[in-house]
Parts: C-alpha cells; sequence; structure tokens
C-alpha cells in the first residue's frame, strides 16, 4: 500500500505536487470511490482513475548513470531556460535525477523513476557513501583537513565528518583532493573547502556507493545492470545523517 499520489504521478509521469492537486479537486478515485490526500491504494490490485479513466499500467522502472558535464541542472526542469540533465539522456518513460551535483561540477548522478530505489540512495548514509575529485586553491595543511574530517559547523549548519586523503599538489598553486561524503548538503564541499580558505576550482563525483565512473566518458550515460540494481535495493536505510563522529 502507498500513498494514492505516489500512484497517479507515476502512471501519469507528473509530479507529487500535480497528483496531490488532482486529489484535491476530486478528480481521482479509488474502486469507485472518491479519495481524500493522504488516502492509500495498491497500484496492482486497487482500480485507480482520474477523471473516470482508469490509470494505465505503471511505466517499466528505468535506472540510469549518467556522467555529468558542467553547465547543466540536476532537476526536471528549468525556469530559466538553462539545459538539465534530461537533456542528456534518452528515456521512453519519464526519469528524474536523485539527488543534486551542481551545475558547475561534474561527476555521476542516478536517473530513475522508482522512488523506493531513489530513497535508499539518499538515506542510506555511510552504506552508500559519495565520493568526489576536488581541486582547491593552494595547499591545505593537515590541521585544516582534520577540522572537515571531525565534521564543522557553517552558519549553524552541522556537516557531518568525512574522509579526505591528498592526491597531487604544486606547491603553491592548488592541490587535488579525495574527499568522501556520508551525507549530502547544498553546495557541502565548496562551502566547506571555503571555510579553511582553499576555494574549490573543479569538482567530480567519481562514485556513489558501488557505482563509480569508471569507462563512463563525460555527457555519456548507461543503463545499470540487474546486478547495480539489486545492490541499490539493498541498501539500509540509517537511522541518522552522515557518519559517526570519530571519538
Amino acid at each position: 500500500m502507498e500513498r494514492v499520489q505516489k500512484i497517479v504521478a507515476r502512471c501519469l509521469g507528473m509530479s507529487r505536487r500535480k497528483a496531490e492537486e488532482l486529489i484535491r479537486e476530486g478528480r481521482v478515485a479509488v474502486n469507485g470511490r472518491v479519495v481524500a490526500l493522504g488516502a492509500q491504494a495498491d497500484g496492482a490490485a486497487d482500480r485507480v482513475t482520474v477523471d473516470g479513466k482508469p490509470l494505465k499500467a505503471e511505466p517499466a522502472k528505468v535506472y540510469l548513470l549518467l556522467n555529468k558535464p558542467r553547465n547543466y541542472l540536476c532537476t526536471v526542469s528549468d525556469p530559466g531556460g538553462r539545459p538539465t540533465v534530461l537533456d542528456l539522456v534518452k528515456s521512453k518513460v519519464p526519469v528524474y535525477p536523485v539527488g543534486r551535483l551542481d551545475f558547475d561540477s561534474t561527476g555521476l548522478v542516478i536517473l530513475t523513476n522508482d522512488g523506493a530505489v531513489a530513497y535508499r540512495i539518499q538515506r542510506a548514509g555511510t552504506h552508500c557513501p559519495k565520493v568526489y575529485l576536488v581541486k582547491v586553491a593552494g595547499t591545505p595543511d593537515e590541521a585544516k583537513l582534520d577540522r572537515l574530517r571531525r565534521g564543522i559547523t557553517i552558519d549553524g549548519e552541522r556537516f557531518a565528518p568525512c574522509e579526505i586523503v591528498k592526491s597531487r599538489e604544486k606547491a603553491h598553486s592548488y592541490s587535488w583532493l579525495k574527499v568522501t561524503l556520508f551525507e549530502g548538503r547544498n553546495r557541502q564541499l565548496r562551502r566547506m573547502f571555503e571555510f579553511i580558505h582553499h576555494p574549490v576550482f573543479q569538482l567530480k563525483r567519481v562514485a556513489i556507493g558501488p557505482l563509480t565512473d569508471a569507462g563512463l566518458p563525460v555527457g555519456f550515460f548507461r543503463p545499470l545492470t540487474d546486478t547495480e540494481v539489486s545492490r541499490l535495493r539493498s541498501l539500509p536505510v540509517a537511522a541518522g545523517k552522515g557518519r559517526p563522529r570519530p571519538k
């Protein structure tokens, strides 16, 4: 059983908000009875109708992995007309990105129409770490990096502990770092390194849990394998966010 607005949104390829509007307007019924917002139904067993017309069978589940280039938004649409990740993928059914990656960042993005899997990816915490290669200005010393590793608070917002490994550097110019995050917040890495006065020049996500960018060029996408989908479906949902603070 699940909320009727989720079933309507999936079957009609619309946003959850739009589906909720249909319910509020009294246009959605389950087994012949008009339902209110919050009602639940079995998408396989119950007869759900909109304006008296039964919903078509739910579309097949789609799982795509995209290596996003710079200057694309991780969203379904943009009122300003900027390109989105959906402009880069070809899917016969509507999909949406799981989580976000900055407009000016590159790297892996999962797109799917499976809300249950999307939820697990976003809520798996330490069970689905995200790995980034980050080019920052200058050469941050270990004391500064340790502050980030332990977790910090910026403008009242707490960022969980993370893993940081130095990759390579050019003295007094820039450094490449491998950073593993166990949570996802808006512009998190850029804010973290700005906080220690080493702003980010480039940022690329190279892994999401068991998925890596190996063999996937920037700007291209591929379907996930059955094994990869199974691993995502089996991700446990973390009770809390982020990695436990080291003692």
